[in-house]
């Protein structure tokens, strides 16, 4: 099926709203470098940074497809078309495989992408013949039968397999070495035997038409299909109704884009201006970024080659060693150049002042750097955080290797972590009283302790730092979540870590640690007090407010989620949407929670879709609400329909009765309660049936 804007009307005191169902999730793929055209009839069919969409020449019109909409996996490797069978074959680079029709109908085949084997299963090329469809894999060759979406036959042939052709009555095969080897088609060619090298055959069996490339990648490369530049979002947050986003620090190379999401549109950083300001190889990680409190277009952004700052979208000003007291990685070359590209600002941060705290990993002397409102570089070196020793004495003892996330809790106390199995640990800095406390791991390997006395390894860094409603801290690692609860922040940091624990409720007094063993990359709380929690490889979770249930699991596998490696998460909590960076792209959820109203005032509830039309059998949203609000839905006559309490700011009524039956045609009026005893009738939802 294609993707659908769909834009509903809401007539509620009023306004009109464009929101999402609850429970709804969306895209936002990138389209921005093409790689494949394939034309069929008046259509042309792009793969373009690893996602697909189709242009109608005719009308101009552009459907863009992925995950949430109509197709079974993300990150597309190859497209190709069936004259036969007219179908798009579409081959992801973990070995799924989707067929579509010109109309975007999807049947899907995931054989190979399920099948068990300790051989690489990649697929690196596609040739047609017939209804069949032969790939080129990492093991040998796979006949896929387009009419009936199945595994013909697969040629194991024990070598990768770069291209395949087929002519008269033989089938040729070259491997990555340029190998060619054939075989006839009358023979069993399930048997490897009868494949043999042919030296008489020509590399020209192996030509691609790019007849069609050729003369429509001017055309393409004007089209604008929407979504953002990159699909790399290590590094995100939620503000100012914008979503705010860079590489991060992922391990890997990314793009170095600052790409920024308001209103549906994206502001993509110019890159070439940026690199021609600054003189340097802007392609180096960006590893987090901050907004001026009392400017929402003033940026700065951290980098492993020093501290860029943005006005209004444009290049203001470019630090490092040569302007500033950061410092570099490498202080043992005397080269420019290579001192210049490893200037680790790893973390950025504005306080409520306007002034841009730094982290300086690996630097000689820094640590701590601020550049006040007024241009002013002061520098906060903490001989603590000097801790850095590698095997090569010559780059002597620097500060630690990954200093991260920084963040302000509501006491203004800064806390970061260090993401590096070089003494994995966390952070507190009373900025005023320039003291720093280290919460360090201790042993070998290193550990923490928890309230327990239990022996817990977190081995290859504490990956972030966060702060709850109640005041805590809460530290994430490789092995689980750790608590550092309100009421001792204030000791220092040789004290325990708490683990939460969660009862089992099977009838005995058992408990197991809060997802203790996940490899957890990221978290963030929403509007009513849940924590979604990102991990490595394992999909995102959904812990309740008072941590003891696990609301959700959203995997690749049981949602419209891109891929079960999470690195970073965002939440606008005006609308409850989620923003989920993974390893594959961006991607939302619409939950079911919003930040809650200090004050429940009736022009600032409403309900939606209202009114609800006779078609529609989704959830009701109400938005507006105090915390845990007391919420009836009642009938004209006083009637109770439904009751329950609200989520942050949200309540969510699935349109049924006390006894789960739909309700009749009306108006229903939305009554509500809160904590202080204040009642009244907020807002009445129309059905129409």
């Amino acid at each position: 099926m294609k993707r659908v804007v769909l834009i509903t009307l809401l007539s509620i005191i009023g306004c009109q709203l464009l929101i999402a169902q609850v429970g709804t999730w969306k895209a936002y793929m990138s389209y921005y470098e093409p790689q494949q055209i394939v034309k069929v009839q008046n259509t042309l069919f792009v793969r373009a940074s690893n996602d697909l969409y189709q242009y109608n020449l005719n009308d101009q019109s552009i459907t863009t497809y992925d995950k949430t909409n109509s197709l079974s996996d993300s990150n597309i490797r190859l497209i190709e078309w069936n004259n036969e069978t007219k179908r798009l074959i579409i081959v992801y680079y973990n070995s799924n495989i989707d067929f579509m029709d010109v109309n975007g109908n999807v049947n899907n085949l995931s054989a190979l992408y399920n099948k068990s084997m300790t051989q690489k299963k990649g697929v690196n090329s596609i040739y047609m013949n017939g209804i069949y469809a032969y790939l080129a894999t990492d093991f040998g060759v796979i006949k896929i039968n387009t009419q009936r979406y199945e595994i013909s036959e697969t040629y194991t042939l024990n070598m990768v397999i770069n291209a395949v052709a087929v002519k008269n009555d033989s089938i040729y095969a070259k491997n990555n070495t340029g190998t060619i080897f054939s075989a006839s088609l009358s023979k069993n060619l399930l048997d490897s035997n009868n494949w043999t090298i042919d030296a008489s055959a020509s590399n020209d069996l192996f030509n691609q038409d790019q007849t069609t490339w050729n003369e429509y990648k001017q055309l393409v490369s004007t089209l604008k299909p929407g979504g953002p530049k990159y699909n790399c979002f290590g590094f995100m947050k939620y503000a100012n109704n914008r979503l705010y986003s860079c590489g991060g620090d992922v391990g890997m190379y990314t793009p170095a884009t600052v790409q920024i999401l308001k209103d549906n549109d994206w502001q993509i950083y110019n890159d070439d201006s940026v690199k021609a300001f600054s003189g340097r190889m802007y392609f180096s990680n960006l590893y987090s970024l901050d907004y001026d409190p009392h400017n929402s277009e003033h940026l700065f952004v951290g980098t492993s080659n020093g501290l860029y700052e943005f006005l209004n979208g444009k290049i203001l000003n470019y630090y490092n060693e040569t302007n500033s007291p950061i410092e570099t990685a490498i202080p043992i070359t005397n080269d420019i150049n290579s001192r210049l590209n490893y200037q680790l600002v790893t973390s950025v941060k504005f306080d409520n002042n306007s002034n841009i705290w730094l982290l300086n990993s690996q630097a000689i002397t820094q640590s701590i750097l601020m550049l006040t409102k007024d241009g002013q570089w002061v520098q906060r070196k903490q001989n603590a955080l000097m801790n850095l020793k590698q095997n090569d004495a010559s780059l002597g003892i620097r500060s630690a290797a990954n200093m991260s996330n920084m963040i302000f809790d509501h006491r203004g106390l800064m806390w970061f972590c260090n993401n590096s199995y070089f003494v994995p640990a966390f952070y507190k800095y009373d900025i005023n009283n320039d003291q720093l406390t280290g919460y360090l791991t201790k042993g070998s390997p290193p550990s923490y302790i928890n309230q327990d006395g239990t022996v817990v390894t977190v081995q290859d860094g504490v990956r972030t730092v966060s702060e709850d409603q109640n005041g805590n801290i809460w530290i994430s690692s490789n092995n689980g979540l750790f608590l550092l609860e309100s009421d001792r922040i204030n000791e220092d940091g040789g004290t325990y870590l708490t683990q939460v624990k969660v009862p089992r409720n099977d009838g005995t007094n058992y408990a197991d640690y809060l997802l203790s063993g996940s490899n957890i990359l990221c978290m963030a709380t929403d509007g009513g007090h849940r924590k979604w929690i990102g991990t490595a490889g394992d999909g995102v979770y959904v812990i309740s407010s008072d941590n003891m249930i696990q609301e959700q699991h959203f995997l690749s596998s049981n949602s419209s989620l891109l891929s079960d490696n999470i690195l970073s998460i965002a939440i606008n909590d005006n609308t409850g949407e989620v923003f989920i960076g993974t390893d594959q792209g961006l991607c939302s959820y619409m939950s079911d929670a919003t930040t809650p109203a200090t004050e429940m005032i009736e022009d600032n509830i409403y309900a939606y879709p209202n009114p609800v039309q006779p078609d529609y059998n989704g959830p009701i949203t109400i938005v507006g609400l105090s915390y845990d609000a007391d919420v009836k839905i009642l009938s004209v006559s006083g009637q109770l329909v439904n009751q329950g309490r609200s989520t942050g700011g949200t309540y969510i009524w699935n349109g049924c009765d006390m006894k789960g039956k739909r309700v009749a045609s009306g108006i229903y009026m939305v009554a509500t309660a809160t904590n202080d005893g204040k009642k009244g009738i907020v807002c009445k939802i129309a059905i129409i049936k």
